[in-house]
């Protein structure tokens, strides 16, 4: 990790479902990936989430495609921080997602712990690969239950100590999926450093109510492509610049 400023900048332009359908400057290809990676990165974004797609458009696990984009992310951006995901998507069991782990060896790397728990046989095995790579790994939770999970996995040693790290997914199963500031209070905060995304037109207040208590934020397009009044943002570095103008405000 490059960045120590609080609160950290994460931009997730993408995801793994949206299309350019859905908004024209969604990136889906990887020169579009690396340009929109620039122009939020000068808009203040320390770190990427990446997600790359196949020939198709549809969501990847593929190594090579990462490593490709990494490689051209680094050239372009090289002091922005590089995020993989392991999303499966409804595409990938477990033993893909390691497969992908140990053939990309990311410096950085988003785990749910939901979709690890599919395997327990696995679990110990993805994490302790992410530590003998020296990646930093950021768990992913969705809700009390998740948390309630990592603990345990933390307790019996199947999450390594170091691994402590967490996103704290607001709204993702609410009507609408809306986010609401109280989506925030289900989860125990505690010490080890967390963040936070949102979604639909709350996502920016909920992103400064995280940074008032002390967490990080992601912002972007996998989670939403709107302002609070309603309206699309032009691109996902118009998002982040907002942002991070009200941040340094420090307003709610």
């Amino acid at each position: 990790m490059k960045h120590t400023a609080r609160p950290y900048v994460l931009v997730a332009p993408n995801g793994a479902r949206r299309t350019s359908q859905d908004h024209a400057e969604l990136p889906v290809g990887i020169d579009d990936i690396v340009s929109t990676a620039k122009a939020c990165f000068s808009a203040g974004a320390h770190g990427l989430h990446l997600h790359v797609r196949d020939e198709q458009g549809a969501h990847s696990l593929d190594p090579g495609r990462y490593l490709e984009a990494i490689t051209e992310l680094r050239r372009a951006v090289p002091g922005m921080d590089i995020q993989i995901t392991t999303e499966a998507a409804g595409i990938y069991d477990v033993a893909e997602q390691l497969d992908c782990l140990t053939k990309v060896q990311p410096e950085w790397v988003s785990i749910s712990v939901r979709e690890i728990a599919r395997s327990p046989e696995l679990a110990a095995k993805v994490y302790a690969v992410c530590a003998d790579m020296e990646a930093r790994v950021q768990h992913i939770l969705y809700d009390a239950e998740d948390a309630a999970l990592l603990s345990y996995w933390q307790a019996d040693r199947t999450v390594k100590s170091a691994q402590t790290d967490r996103l704290l997914v607001l709204g993702r199963y609410t009507q609408g999926q809306e986010s609401a500031l109280e989506d925030l209070d289900q989860f125990p905060l505690g010490v080890s450093p967390w963040m936070v995304c949102a979604f639909g037109k709350q996502e920016h207040a909920c992103l400064r109510l995280a940074s008032s208590r002390g967490g990080d934020v992601r912002v972007g397009f996998e989670n939403s492509l709107y302002r609070p009044d309603g309206m699309v943002w032009a691109d996902n570095a118009a998002s982040v610049s907002t942002l991070v103008t009200s941040l340094k405000k420090g307003s709610l």
